[in-house]
């Protein structure tokens, strides 16, 4: 059964469900009290992560285009460089990072839909002195439309390839989690990726964890960045809000995804936190201070210690979501919430979903990459990039 392999998978990833068991169960305010102490000032930014969220997901609505509308329609932020390799041509509100290697570009996240592409992605990148007939490759960390909305355009115009996980392509083709007016449809389904895998193109290589959570597919990639004759190992934590409503399956996998992060920064020596969202990592004002003094120290090398208190302070305040919702079905009867040792909503949905059972069996692993050929793409072949698929 699909409910005993997800478990399983959980026992094994040390998928962390404190709610039972002799140790004291920790206050709401505790969680939130402790996540802002290892926050400090620096990542503070990531505090609203604590706020309460709405145990039943956003549905499509006027309401919500509306509200979407308003967070599109903000002024954006000038284009700009965060080191000799990456740039940021993104929103206010969400990012697209612009990955620069020796035989082209590649681009991670395409908003919300092919207006802001062409104004914000295509006009930021030739304000940078970057051809976007160059993008080789678009990476989408999650299937939400934000992050999708203007890939189909880039790759028409460009033939450039869209890169997502196996799992959340098929979200993106069975049933989207969140969807809006404001978005463009998912692109076509391209070059799937699974845990471990790694995208090569010239001098650089990308390599994709999943962490499921936000979503059950969602990649944070990992890569090299340059600042002068330093290289520093970067990584997009690909999602971070807990906008799906009163999942504890979910909530029991973003815990534990924070805490694999915790030592795979470790282990990889990451020391360069960002986001795809520029409110949660800080990149309006660092490209900012990066700009004003250009020779001066990078503002986005925070050291490996505070990647580790980000994941730590993201791990605590879904520990505080997650002791919200126990305390909501505490007054309400225990059938109406997904203990940890079940599933509710989306993934109840999907029970017998493949899809399912892979998002919360993705697990660390440090095994040899085998070759592995493109699936299918309208534009197979364009591109001499190489793709490695870690064997599980």
């Amino acid at each position: 059964m699909i409910r005993t392999a997800i478990l399983s998978s959980l026992a094994l990833a040390s998928l962390v469900a404190c709610t039972t068991g002799s140790q004291p169960p920790v206050s709401v305010d505790q969680y939130v009290e402790d996540a802002r102490r290892i926050a400090g000032e620096d990542l503070k930014f990531l505090m609203p992560v604590c706020n309460p969220q709405p145990a039943v997901r956003a549905a499509p609505s006027a309401a919500m285009d509306e509200s979407l509308a308003k967070l599109i329609n903000q002024p954006p932020p000038a284009p700009g460089q965060a080191f000799d390799n990456l740039y940021y041509v993104g929103a206010t509100w969400v990012s697209a990072w612009v990955l620069k290697t020796s035989e082209g570009l590649i681009l991670i996240d395409a908003l919300n839909n092919k207006k802001e592409a062409a104004d914000l992605i295509e006009g930021g990148m030739r304000r940078l002195g970057l051809d976007p007939a160059q993008i080789r490759y678009v990476l989408v960390t999650h299937g939400h439309g934000d992050h999708y909305g203007g890939a189909q355009m880039i790759a028409e115009r460009y033939g450039a390839r869209v890169v997502a996980s196996e799992i959340d392509w098929k979200m993106m083709e069975t049933g989207l989690e969140f969807d809006s007016k404001m978005w463009d449809r998912p692109p076509q389904r391209d070059i799937a990726i699974k845990d471990g895998d790694t995208l090569t193109l010239g001098d650089t290589t990308v390599r994709f964890v999943i962490t499921p959570g936000h979503t059950l597919g969602t990649i944070s990639p990992v890569f090299d960045v340059r600042d002068g004759g330093r290289v520093h190992k970067a990584m997009i934590w690909g999602g971070t809000s807990f906008n799906f409503g009163r999942d504890m399956l979910r909530l029991d996998g973003y815990i534990a995804q924070t805490e694999r992060m915790r030592e795979l920064s470790a282990r990889w020596g990451i020391d360069v936190p960002l986001s795809n969202h520029p409110g949660f990592d800080g990149t309006v004002a660092k490209l900012k201070a990066r700009a004003s003094a250009p020779a001066g120290t990078n503002p986005f090398v925070s050291g490996q210690p505070v990647v580790d208190r980000a994941m730590r302070v993201l791990n605590t305040c879904a520990r505080a979501q997650k002791a919200r919702f126990l305390l909501m079905a505490g007054g309400e009867g225990g059938d109406v919430y997904a203990a940890t040792t079940g599933l509710t909503g989306p993934a109840a949905a999907h029970a017998e979903d493949e899809h399912v059972t892979a998002g919360m069996q993705a697990l660390a692993n440090n095994h040899a990459a085998a070759p592995l050929a493109f699936p299918y793409s309208p534009y197979a072949g364009a591109h001499t990039g190489s793709m490695a698929r870690s064997e599980h």
